[in-house]
């Protein structure tokens, strides 16, 4: 399995086969820390969630439903 590079502030994915930009699905594995809050009823809420890791798993592009084909590309106006 490999991991996929996430976007940052001057990148984004685009999809190599059909060229997307914009619709991907993406399966993430994440792990956290929440503080939850039992009311005197038992009903949880969570008041606080800490991501500690969170690893990009796949891509899979909307358009073409191609698979781990995403590559990342510079946003326009972009400073590199």
């Amino acid at each position: 399995m490999t991991t996929v590079p996430q976007p940052t502030d001057t990148t984004r994915w685009r999809c190599t086969l059909c060229g997307n930009l914009t619709r991907f699905d993406v399966t993430r594995s994440s792990k956290v820390v929440e503080y939850v809050h039992l009311d005197l009823a038992g009903e949880s809420s969570v008041e606080e969630r800490e991501v500690v890791s969170e690893t990009i798993e796949s891509v899979r592009c909307r358009w073409c439903n191609a698979v781990d084909q995403i590559e990342l590309v510079d946003r326009p106006g972009a400073d590199s």
